[in-house]
């Protein structure tokens, strides 16, 4: 079938399922348990073992050098409290820690003496030697969110480890308030020191200001006073820069309007001139003229031209125009003297501020040594006023210790019960841990074993079919009788072997294995036994050699054999034998010659299968294993078929690869692989191979059997071969 053809495509990648690691944890669950109870037993017998010991806890408050709710003396306020600083609680960690700290524990509680006389046989420790024992039995730890640190101490004895809790936290208290305190006096001295330094300079500033003043003729009526008093200042300034831009804007506007009258007829002119200035005598003129128009125009129609009222009227609008004339020309000058004027104004405004600004500025160059000087000496005097606040301030400091640096906010008491060891965690831990180094060291065994393991294996490592899968402990099935519950995995195996032949004539099995002690023989025989069983002539062949087997499995005799005949000491009808299975016959391997290899491969062993395959159906041959001598090799490659038994878990899948690339080499007609030995009951993946069909075809009783033989139809035997037909069917769809 094309199904068991050897495959060319690349293997498949193996990926790992849940039931595989399940599989692993079953097979190798001897191991998981068997580490799993050293690591409990070891856990629970060094937590007996260990000695007890209690904790103590006392927890401080601490502060920055700027924080902490001291009292700053120049202002009166409350010092500024610095934010928290994780990098600050460490250190203060690895200060409680010090030589510097601890050893005015040890010399308080004279612990070289007392831990000398416990633990060094009465001799007294270092001092070294004891704060790294305190240091051991010591663990700090800041209190989540707060700037509160909490120093535990253990001990064989309860009042000690609160004691050597409470010692610890004061000796930490004592060290922040004498480091304070030094580091205050060296900075008295030092800023005291500075103060002089700083009121000889004032003295000498104050002297050469006075001399300044003399020399340069200051006027200086300001004793506060840093620079000159300016002839106009920046309020000053700022008004006139106002005013010159008014005055700007103002001529600009002037000026623009001056120009567009001027371009203007004298008609358009009075038009225009009552929109832009007010002036009462144009409007007025204005007015006569319109009324006059107005009359002349109602008489024109009532009175011929020549008439003395037309004539009277004419010449008032003469005088009326030439008057409006004469006013225009004068309110157009008036407003060219405006805007000279605004213009004159503005010139003016920018010489005075220019003026006063240049004599400010020599003003300030003229004086400029006296006002840096003076500028100078009032530095002086400010920074010599800090420098006493200072001064003061720290002298209040000493007198009122800033306690709150280091608060005890809650003392050490002696513990109820003992702390460590923890008996149900150290348990629990070893137990996990137990288990969790059994299943690893179980999944590390499985990974170093690349022996065959699963079906996917074989397919994958392989490229080439299972014919069928061998449960493990199987006996003779000669001895077990047809009815045995191992016999159909064989039969499976004899379907496929069948399914695979290309040819009806291809009659001459071997069975061949990459090592000793695969179930080679074994299989050989059961499956031999299973062709016979279907009322062929079969003839089981022992050509292993070396060590042969077979005979003892049928209780028969070797004294003749194989080798006799191929030896040419006896025919074939003298050395073959019966067996106590119906159609099968058996060639024992007769006394092992001096040079097996030329016996096999002669000419004599070729017409010896030639003769077989013509009186009998199938011939079977056992081998010896293919890597360990050639006698394998030479019957794989005369044999019709070749069939690969692989133990399950026993040899490394490269021994067994390398036996399948011999077969193949030796052109040996190579149809499948057995995997034999397989375990059932702890990989469930063989079971449909094996367990199945038993489950489902024998376990009725016998009522049930009779039953189902006695309906219609039914013919004894009926059932074997339907079973086969099926189970052969499921396997070659498989394939």
């Amino acid at each position: 079938m094309d199904s068991f053809k050897n495959q060319s495509a690349p293997p498949p990648e193996a990926k790992l399922h849940f039931l595989d690691y399940w599989r692993i944890i079953r097979i190798r669950k001897a191991i998981i348990i068997t580490v799993f109870l050293i690591t409990a037993i070891i856990a629970t017998a060094v937590t007996f073992i260990l000695p007890e010991s209690y904790a103590s806890t006392c927890r401080i408050k601490v502060e920055g050098e700027n924080g902490g709710g001291d009292i700053n003396s120049s202002t009166g306020n409350p010092a500024t409290q610095s934010p928290y600083d994780p990098f600050f609680i460490q250190t203060t960690f690895e200060i409680i820690q010090s030589e510097v700290v601890l050893s005015n524990v040890v010399n308080q509680l004279n612990l070289n003496v007392v831990w000398g006389k416990k633990y060094n046989n009465g001799e007294p420790l270092k001092t070294t030697e004891t704060i790294d024992v305190l240091k051991r039995r010591m663990v700090l730890q800041p209190v989540r969110n707060t700037k509160l640190i909490s120093i535990m101490v253990y001990s064989d004895d309860k009042e000690e480890a609160a004691k050597l809790a409470n010692t610890v936290a004061v000796a930490y208290q004592e060290y922040r308030l004498n480091t304070r305190k030094e580091y205050t006096l060296g900075g008295l001295r030092e800023l005291e020191e500075q103060i002089k330094q700083s009121d000889a300079k004032i003295q000498a500033s104050q002297t050469n200001v006075e001399y300044l003043r003399g020399k340069l003729k200051i006027v200086d009526m300001d004793p506060n006073s840093v620079m000159p008093t300016p002839t106009i200042n920046q309020q000053m300034l700022q008004t006139y820069n106002q005013q010159m831009i008014e005055g700007e804007r103002t001529y600009k506007s002037l000026q623009t309007q001056l120009e567009e009258l001027k371009g203007l007829d004298n008609e358009k002119l009075r038009d225009v001139l009552p929109t832009v200035t007010s002036d009462p005598m144009l409007s007025d003129l204005l007015g006569k003229l319109h009324a006059t128009q107005q009359q002349y125009v109602t008489y024109t129609n009532d009175y011929a031209p020549a008439d003395l009222h037309i004539t009277r009227l004419q010449s008032m609008l003469a005088e009326l125009t030439s008057e409006i004339d004469a006013r225009v020309i004068g309110i157009m000058r008036a407003l060219e003297s405006e805007v000279k004027s605004k213009n004159a104004a503005l010139q003016a405004l920018r010489e005075a501020v220019d003026q006063a600004k240049a004599t400010d500025q020599q003003e300030q160059e003229r004086g400029q040594p006296y006002w840096d000087e003076k500028r100078n000496l009032e530095t002086l005097k400010e920074f010599n006023k800090q420098l006493a606040a200072k001064i003061e301030s720290i002298k209040v400091d000493l007198v009122i210790p800033a306690t709150s640096l280091v608060m005890i906010t809650d003392y050490a008491r002696p513990g109820d019960a003992p702390v460590k060891p923890n008996k149900t965690m150290n348990i629990g831990l070893g137990l996990v841990f137990g288990l969790i180094m059994g299943i690893g060291l179980a999944f590390f065994i499985e990974y170093l074993d690349t022996s065959v393991k699963t079906i996917d294996d074989v397919e994958r490592a392989f490229q080439a079919p299972v014919l069928g899968v061998i449960p493990q402990n199987v006996g003779i099935l000669a001895d077990e009788g047809p009815e045995s519950k191992h016999a159909e995995a064989y039969r499976v195996l004899r379907t496929n072997i069948l399914f695979s032949r290309k040819d009806d004539k291809l009659n001459s099995i071997v069975v061949v294995s990459a090592g000793a002690g695969e179930g080679k023989s074994t299989t050989t025989l059961n499956l031999a036994t299973v062709f016979a069983q279907t009322g062929q002539r079969i003839l089981l062949v022992d050509s292993d050699l070396r060590r042969p087997t077979l005979h003892k499995l049928l209780k028969v005799g070797n004294n003749i054999g194989l080798t006799n005949y191929l030896l040419k000491q006896n025919t074939i009808a003298e050395v073959i034998q019966t067996t106590n299975v119906p159609m099968l016959d058996f060639m024992a391997s007769g006394k092992l010659p001096n040079s097996s290899m030329g016996i096999l491969g002669s000419g004599q062993m070729k017409e010896m299968v030639s003769e077989l395959k013509q009186r009998y159906d199938y011939i079977f041959f056992d081998s010896p294993p293919i890597l360990g001598v050639s006698d394998a090799s030479i019957l794989a490659s005369e044999m019709d078929l070749v069939v690969q038994i692989i133990q399950y878990r026993r040899y490394p899948q490269p021994m067994n690869i390398r036996a399948k690339q011999m077969i193949e080499k030796v052109g040996g007609n190579f149809v499948g692989i057995v995997l034999n030995n397989i375990n059932m009951s702890q990989d469930e993946s063989y079971y449909y191979y094996s367990g199945y069909y038993h489950d489902y075809y024998y376990s009725r009783n016998e009522k049930e059997q009779e039953a189902e033989a006695s309906k219609p139809g039914t013919t004894p035997g009926s059932k074997s071969s339907g079973s086969g037909d099926t189970e052969a069917g499921g396997i070659k769809q498989k394939y």
